[in-house]
């Protein structure tokens, strides 16, 4: 028979199959009244996810192309604009503001450092830039940061937010209008549930008279053109149709579940992962605590390696996880917990791993990191 197949990165993540038959719906014209309609309650419903009033707008591209939005929309040729980094994707925006011209002012911290909201303040400061690119989840290595402090330190010195929530976005916290964060860019392969194709970005007022002065070129990505369509439920060019369909489907479900439980189920989850990595006797990478409820990091035992390990889980055993970036490839193994998981996928990564760490020679006991994680998965779901 056809063996399961199990997805547990960080990114594209499992979809519902109920998504999967929005997907599958007949295809409807992008300037027709029933997309219209469906378009319409994707954004109500984007606004409620974000925790926003403000316009989500809407692109058919990947996180990253909503992040090359925030910059083209915000900033000037020439212009200094903070970039903070503390993994991966913040030296990605770091390269990607370099690569239009601007003059990026970089606050890099250690790979597993969070940033420091007194470090910004000073940052901005002393450059005098009136934008800063922040990352909330930082799927390299788990941290998420503490953005509502990072945001305020933003606010303090006048400067626009702009925050990197491609993973955290229906996954952990983030109210978008209480603290106060001008740009939020997500994805809808996370924690959305979605697949892969559609890129968001909620823009505060303040961001909208930002956009007014900023001068880099830009045509797809014009959010002034975006909105204007958008107050007609309709995109300025063909967007992603049945991906719009799908997740509108995908949101309704989130929201009926509701964001408070879809968190508690995420931070339980994470619990479970990382109880299963100790069980094993294996030492984690991302932050051993409820911050780490997007991914777990965990290190390989000495002389196992990480690549070979992910190549046997997902050909051997059908279990399809992620690895690392930089430095430690060789070593990191990355389990995502969000969107349509559930315990059982954990155990089941956890069982795979355990076997799989068995035959490459890793000194490992059968069967105690399933069982740790379904302890710790239930200490967590009766509280």
């Amino acid at each position: 028979m056809p063996r399961k197949r199990y997805l547990l990165t960080p990114g594209p993540t499992p979809v519902p199959p109920e998504v999967l038959a929005a997907l599958g719906e007949p295809v409807l014209h992008h300037r027709s009244p029933d997309f219209k309609a469906v378009f319409a309650e994707t954004r109500a419903r984007l606004r409620q996810v974000f925790r926003t009033e403000n316009e989500v707008l809407v692109f058919s591209a990947s996180g990253t192309g909503a992040f090359e939005s925030a910059v083209v929309n915000l900033l000037s040729p020439g212009e200094k604009v903070l970039a903070v980094s503390h993994g991966n994707f913040g030296t990605r925006w770091q390269k990607m503001a370099a690569a239009f011209g601007c003059d990026v002012v970089e606050l890099t911290y250690a790979w597993g450092e969070a940033p420091r909201p007194d470090d910004v303040r000073r940052a901005l400061a002393a450059s005098g830039a009136l934008v800063a690119l922040l990352v909330h989840s930082e799927t390299s290595t788990g941290v998420v940061s503490d953005v509502e402090r990072l945001v305020a330190a933003c606010d303090d010195a006048g400067a626009i937010s702009v925050v990197d929530a491609i993973s955290s976005l229906g996954a952990v916290p983030l109210e978008t209008d209480a603290w106060g964060v001008d740009v939020v860019v997500t994805g809808s392969q996370k924690a959305l549930m979605t697949p892969p194709g559609l890129a968001f970005a909620s823009v505060s007022e303040r961001a909208w008279a930002k956009v007014e002065q900023a001068t880099l070129p830009r045509f797809y990505w014009d959010w002034t053109r975006a909105r204007a369509n958008q107050e007609r439920n309709e995109t300025p060019f063909t967007p992603a149709t049945s991906t719009i369909v799908a997740l509108n489907t995908a949101l309704e479900q989130i929201l009926a579940e509701g964001l408070p439980a879809v968190f508690a189920r995420h931070v339980a989850l994470g619990r479970a992962c990382r109880a299963g990595a100790r069980a094993m006797g294996l030492e984690l990478y991302s932050p051993d605590d409820d911050s780490a409820a997007v991914l777990t990091g965990i290190l390989t035992p000495e002389g196992i390696d990480a690549v070979e390990l992910r190549l046997a889980l997902r050909d051997r055993h059908g279990v399809t996880i992620a690895g690392g970036h930089g430095d430690v490839v060789d070593r990191l193994f990355r389990i995502g917990h969000i969107g349509y998981v559930d315990v059982f996928d954990i155990t089941t990564a956890l069982g795979a791993i355990e076997l799989q760490l068995a035959e490459m020679g890793a000194s490992v006991e059968r069967g105690a990191a399933v069982a740790a994680a379904l302890e710790a998965y239930a200490s967590t779901v009766a509280v």
